[in-house]
């Protein structure tokens, strides 16, 4: 893999994405920065991260996928990776809280950002942004936020990770093209699976269970009258 070191960038996904445009890169390319100063997540949300304490981020995949409708088994494999390299490094209690947030008991450990260029030949390249609260010790005005230093009581190489985290990732697209679609590996992650919980559509609250996580990435909740429904991104909040 190639590394592009950065002391900081607004986004590593932002700066990888010119990158690659005004440049032909290697497969895999991955941007690496100490500090991010407009970091994004999922839906617009931020990305905040104590400078030279965390893994910043982001990786070129290219050529992939062909087909729109399965890139959600990119981000299964995506998530997985993380959670394979997490519970290598002895962590429990793992989770996926769809779509791409990587919880640690109940608490966020990491975020996941995939955002996807179709070119003219309909293949895809994709680029991966991840964050991994790594050697921070305190989240005063995130309590639900935690670190692998806080959970191990150690602090961790962080570029060392970046650099497991990608040879998983590699591994597991491996399987993707062979087509291994990682739905019930997801699914044996996914965050208060099969656990009553409350969500909110329409800000509108419910009592439902996740079910599961269709081909297309949409979340499936089944109601108080056994009726499974699937919900985009946008559509419904996990409240508790």
């Amino acid at each position: 893999m190639s590394i592009i070191k950065l002391n900081a960038t607004s986004s590593t996904n932002d700066y990888l994405k010119t990158l690659s445009k005004n440049q032909s890169l290697k497969n895999y390319t991955v941007v690496l920065a100490d500090e991010q100063t407009n970091g994004r997540g999922q839906m617009g949300t931020t990305w905040s991260s104590e400078k030279g304490k965390n893994l910043i981020m982001s990786v070129l995949i290219k050529n992939v996928m062909s087909d729109i409708q399965h890139i959600f088994y990119l981000n299964m494999a995506v998530s997985l990776s993380v959670v394979q390299v997490l519970e290598s490094l002895k962590l429990e209690n793992i989770a996926i809280k769809w779509p791409n947030d990587i919880m640690a008991g109940n608490k966020k450990i990491a975020g996941i950002l995939i955002e996807n260029t179709i070119k003219p030949d309909n293949c895809i390249d994709t680029i991966i942004g991840i964050g991994l609260n790594v050697n921070q010790e305190n989240f005063n005005n995130l309590p639900k936020a935690t670190s692998l230093y806080c959970y191990c009581g150690k602090t961790f190489n962080i570029e060392e990770i970046c650099k497991q985290i990608v040879a998983v990732l590699q591994n597991n697209v491996s399987k993707l093209l062979e087509n291994h679609t990682f739905q019930k590996e997801y699914h044996q992650y996914l965050y208060r699976k099969d656990i009553p919980s409350v969500f909110s559509v329409n800000n509108l609250q419910f009592m439902g269970i996740i079910v599961g996580v269709n081909s297309e990435g949409k979340l499936q909740i089944k109601d108080e009258t056994d009726t499974v429904t699937n919900y985009s991104l946008k559509e419904v909040a996990l409240l508790s």
